[in-house]
């Protein structure tokens, strides 16, 4: 392997499925969360390139021998150690049944709620009892692209960190304000900064024209098949319906969440 472009860089060839840090590497991906020093699994050149251009520290690199181009086109801060692991070694430890070829250990941005729940027109999202992955990641893609102030999983959910929602996510997961709240705590905040709370429900909600997402609001969205569990439901300030035609009973969870987010960024820019 070349590495005349990479002299700053740690690299070693590693042949062994017990090396430590390929261990540490299965161990994130099969239990779908953090090391036990805080370290986040990733894989794939696009989420690499996309923790690299939300600034995150890499801890550790590993590429599989024959895919050493994927390396060279990520700009890998120095720091980061590089392993380079045999196809099998390397397909032992990642997640995916056909590997893509480069994977890391990384640094995890660290979020506080003051930051999800900050500004002066604050937009958050709160997932409760979501259990779809990549539904979760499309929500907080989503609630990137449209401008939310941040994100908030209440317990019930799925991980953030689990690798479809990762991927889902296509990075905005590195930088959009995420925390894991439980329910009492974040009500309190939320009532405190006069946070107004809507609950997306399928029917029997006031239908979406008549809310007012353009003032600091934090839109609910609950489990694909159950809804918001009734507990949450019934803190919310408001419910709200996305008008449908048709036999459709109701909308994925994503989408549901994203038209609402959309709709709130869509009336913001008119007020």
């Amino acid at each position: 392997m070349s590495t005349t472009l990479h002299r700053a860089h740690h690299i070693r060839i590693v042949q062994s499925r017990q090396n430590a840090r390929v261990k540490e590497l299965r161990g994130a991906f099969a239990r779908a969360s953090r090391t036990a020093s805080g370290l986040l699994a990733i894989e794939g050149e696009h989420l690499l390139q996309e923790a690299v251009a939300s600034g995150l520290k890499f801890h550790t690199v590993f590429i599989q021998q024959g895919n050493e181009a994927l390396f060279q086109h990520l700009e890998i801060p120095e720091a980061a150690d590089v392993l380079v692991l045999p196809p099998e070694v390397f397909a032992s430890a990642v997640h995916t049944e056909s590997p893509q070829g480069i994977a890391a250990l990384i640094h995890p941005p660290a979020f506080a709620l003051d930051q999800a729940l900050a500004g002066p027109r604050p937009l958050i999202l709160i997932a409760a009892g979501l259990q779809d992955p990549g539904n979760l990641g499309t929500l907080i893609r989503s609630a990137e692209a449209f401008g939310a102030t941040g994100y908030v999983i209440l317990p019930g959910t799925v991980s953030p960190d689990n690798q479809k929602t990762l991927r889902a996510s296509a990075g905005s997961i590195f930088r959009l304000p995420g925390v894991t709240a439980c329910e009492d705590h974040l009500f309190h905040e939320l009532a405190a900064r006069s946070i107004h709370t809507l609950a997306s429900v399928a029917a029997q909600g006031q239908p979406l024209s008549q809310c007012d997402l353009a003032a600091p609001c934090a839109i609910i969205v609950g489990n694909e098949g159950g809804g918001i569990p009734p507990v949450i439901l019934s803190r919310a300030d408001a419910r709200v319906t996305i008008p449908t035609s048709g036999q459709i009973e109701s909308l994925n969870a994503a989408i549901a969440g994203s038209i609402l987010l959309y709709e709130a960024a869509r009336r913001r820019q008119q007020s």
